[in-house]
């Protein structure tokens, strides 16, 4: 079965209207945009909607606006298609989007975090002191030795690469005097610049008291184990584990966005389908220029999801079929008739093994009727079964912790159920 990405745009992809046939369409898509209103406290549906351009380019309120559409995509995605991916990945505000989908931030407290994130970064640079410029045509180091020459002591302004978005376009950010000087310099030497609408100069030294402060923030809410790996920023390599969320999306507010790295590493996994969970395409084109391998659908709009559909079909069939004869419901039965019994009180056996056991059996039987994978409840049904069943086999805990690490591992459940392999310790 082939990998798929998930990619999540971040700012810059915002426009007046984005999400409109998600919502019209789907009741879940509708359901997201209620739980952010009512979490915000304003109406982010009407602002998206109806909002003028320059309200929702104001960075507080494109970065939860941003991340509801996103979060409205994926669960759209995974209520009609619900293929999981091999990897996600988000595009600076956009990796709050991925780490949401992914399960580590719940979506109330990523809306909080990214509102004041938003007002934290317009803070940090008062209105006209701060600049971002697009890059295009132009080799890395060149940008980099530019923006070294256009950074002056003098008048105290600096301008560094905010983004490393493709071999073909880059991103500068800074002091509004270096961001200019650096850009018509590139520009003389052959490179075509655009200027971008932003309310805040992102991932530059700019940014530095907003990520002082916004540490503190992050610090003070709770993270959950990753349900599949997600790519950082500021690594192009995925996060090692959840401890690592505060100290990476701190730095990601002055560190530059490493998402030429990120695709490379999407490459050499051997990912070979990618879609873009959110407004535009943004993220889609920048993959056609560096990873054409990887075919990449956006999907915001009906006609993606059309498309999508169709390109997944099979890699969604046969996921199911593997879901069939490896899924937690069955490990679960096979690991308690393989298990050696050292309990021989006939009472406590029926009771305790032979009951629960044809309790797994029946709910086996009712997968095998439908096709249909098991639901996050029946496999935890199966492991307290499992576990009660083990407990009255007498099995020592050590081998008990064995046999739940393997069933988790073989179906890749693990951080749905840490429970159980702690509970064995």
């Amino acid at each position: 079965m082939r990998k798929l990405a998930l990619l999540f745009p971040g700012q810059g992809s915002q426009y007046v209207g984005m999400g409109k046939e998600l919502i019209e369409r789907s009741a879940t898509a509708r359901t997201v945009f209620a739980e952010a209103n009512e979490v915000l406290g304003f109406d982010l549906q009407e602002l998206i909607a109806k909002g003028s351009s320059d309200e929702l380019m104001q960075t507080e309120n494109a970065q939860p606006a941003l991340l509801t559409v996103s979060v409205a995509a994926f669960r759209v995605y995974m209520e009609e298609i619900g293929l999981k991916p091999a990897y996600s990945a988000g595009h600076s505000l956009g990796e709050y989007s991925a780490l949401t989908c992914a399960g580590a931030i719940t979506f109330q407290d990523a809306l909080l975090l990214v509102r004041r994130r938003g007002q934290l970064m317009q803070e940090a640079a008062a209105e006209g002191i701060g600049a971002m410029c697009a890059i295009i045509g132009s080799k890395g180091q060149l940008v980099e030795e530019v923006c070294k020459r256009a950074s002056s002591s003098e008048d105290e302004a600096a301008v560094v690469v905010s983004n490393y978005n493709s071999s073909e376009q880059l991103v500068i950010s800074g002091h509004s005097l270096a961001v200019e000087r650096a850009a018509r310099e590139l520009e003389s030497d052959g490179a075509n610049i655009a200027f971008l609408k932003v309310s805040a100069p992102f991932h530059s030294p700019l940014m530095k008291t907003a990520a002082v402060r916004f540490q503190e923030e992050l610090a003070s809410y709770t993270y959950q184990p990753l349900k599949w790996p997600v790519l950082s920023n500021v690594t192009g390599k995925p996060y090692e584990s959840a401890e690592q969320i505060v100290s990476l999306l701190t730095e990601q507010l002055t560190a530059p966005v490493r998402w030429d790295t990120s695709m490379k590493f999407l490459l050499d996994q051997g990912v070979a389908v990618a879609a873009e969970m959110g407004a535009k395409q943004v993220l889609t084109k920048f993959m056609k220029t560096d990873a054409k391998s990887i075919l990449c659908y956006p999907y915001e709009k009906a006609a993606d999801l059309d498309m999508l559909r169709n390109e997944l079909t099979a890699d969604k069939l046969e996921q199911e079929r593997r879901q069939a004869t490896n899924n937690v419901v069955t490990k679960c039965l096979v690991a308690a008739i393989c298990t050696r019994n050292r309990n021989w009180n006939t009472e406590q056996y029926e009771q305790g093994f032979i009951t629960p056991y044809r309790r797994v059996q029946q709910m086996q039987k009712q997968l095998d009727e439908t096709g249909a994978p098991p639901t996050e409840a029946q496999m935890e049904e199966a492991l307290e079964l499992l576990k009660q069943m083990l407990d009255t086999k007498q099995v020592p805990e050590g081998e008990q912790q064995e046999r739940f690490a393997d069933i988790l591992q073989q179906t890749g459940t693990t951080a749905q159920f840490p429970a159980y392999l702690s509970t064995c310790v």
